[in-house]
C-alpha cells in the first residue's frame, strides 16, 4: 500500500496548562478503515513501514511513534497512562470506528488497553509478542509495590555511561532477533532514546498487570507469539496469561524470537492479511 504520507502531531497539556508536550505523534497512510500501527519500547512508528506495504486489505493506517524515543521530545510521568490517554482522545476526536490495531510489545499492551476501554470502537486486535503482565514472567511473585521508579537499578540506568550502556543495548539488541543485520537498528533505536524515559517508562512496563481487564475486550483477537526460549514454554504462557480473554487464536512463529517481523516477515505478513480479511 504505498501513497502518500501524512505526518500529524497531537498535543497534550501538561502541567496544568503551562506546557504543551506530544505524548503521541502519528503518520496517516493511504484510505479505508482504520488500522492502528502501535511499536514496541523504544520502537518508531516506522518500523511497520514494510507491513504497510504488504497489506492486501484496503486501510487507513496510522503509524504510532512515542514520546522520548527516536528524537521526539520526552513528557512527564506517568509515561505510559499518558500515551494511552492519549490514544484514546485520538480515537475519540478522530471519531474513528470499526478500528482494528496491530500492536507489537508494549504497542500489544496499548492494543488491550484500549480494546477494554473504548469495546465500541476496537474490533479487532493483532497482538505481537505482547504479555499482560511481563512482571510475572520476568520477576516471579514480585508484588507491584516493589516496582518504584526511585530504585537502585534506575539510578544505576541513569548513570551508566554512554559506552557501557551501548554495551547492554547489545546484549538486548541481539536477544531480541535472530536477523543479524537488524540487530544494529535495535541497538540505534535503544541508545537514541531519552535515557529518562528509557529508565522509568520500563518500570511502567513493570507495574503493568492487566490480566484483570481481559474480560473487558470484546475484539476479536489474534494472537502472535515468538517460540523463543521453545514454542512449547512460549505458548504455555501465553495460554496461561490470556485465559480471561474470550475471543482469540494463538499461533506461534517459529524460528523467532521478539521481533517476529523481522525473523519471520512472510509468515508474519500471511498472518495479518488473512486475519484482516476474515472479518
Amino acid at each position: 500500500m504505498k501513497t502518500f504520507r501524512i505526518t500529524l502531531v497531537f498535543l497534550i497539556i501538561f502541567n496544568i496548562g503551562f506546557s504543551q508536550t506530544p505524548a503521541i505523534i502519528t503518520e496517516i497512510v493511504g484510505k479505508g478503515d482504520p488500522v492502528l500501527f502501535l511499536p514496541g519500547f523504544t520502537t518508531p512508528g516506522s518500523i511497520w513501514n514494510d507491513t504497510v506495504d504488504h497489506l492486501t486489505s484496503k486501510n487507513q493506517a496510522h503509524l504510532v511513534s512515542y514520546a522520548g524515543f527516536n528524537g521526539i521530545q520526552p513528557i512527564a510521568l506517568p509515561w505510559y497512562d499518558t500515551i494511552k490517554k492519549e490514544l484514546m482522545a485520538y480515537i475519540k476526536d478522530k471519531k474513528l470506528t470499526n478500528v482494528k490495531i496491530i500492536g507489537h510489545s508494549m504497542g500489544g499492551n496499548l492494543a488491550v488497553d484500549l480494546a477494554a476501554e473504548l469495546p465500541h470502537a476496537i474490533t479487532h486486535l493483532i497482538i505481537v509478542d505482547a504479555i499482560p503482565c511481563m512482571r510475572e514472567l520476568m520477576m516471579p511473585g514480585v508484588p507491584v509495590s516493589n516496582i518504584q521508579y526511585d530504585s537502585p537499578y534506575n539510578k544505576q540506568m541513569l548513570a551508566m555511561e554512554e559506552t557501557q550502556f551501548r554495551q547492554t543495548a547489545t546484549m538486548m539488541g541481539q536477544n531480541m532477533t535472530n536477523n543479524k543485520d537488524k540487530v544494529d537498528t535495535l541497538i540505534n533505536w535503544i541508545m537514541e532514546a531519552d535515557r529518562e524515559t528509557y529508565v522509568y517508562g520500563y518500570t511502567d512496563l513493570l507495574k503493568l498487570d492487566l490480566r484483570a481487564v481481559l474480560n473487558k475486550v470484546t475484539a476479536k483477537t489474534l494472537i502472535l507469539g515468538a517460540s523463543f526460549p521453545t514454542v512449547e514454554i512460549a505458548k504455555s504462557n501465553y495460554k496461561k496469561q490470556y485465559a480471561n480473554l474470550s475471543n482469540k487464536t494463538i499461533q506461534m512463529a517459529l524460528d523467532s524470537k521478539h521481533f517476529i517481523m523481522f525473523d519471520q516477515p512472510e509468515w508474519f505478513y500471511n498472518q495479518v492479511n488473512a486475519f484482516l480479511a476474515n472479518e
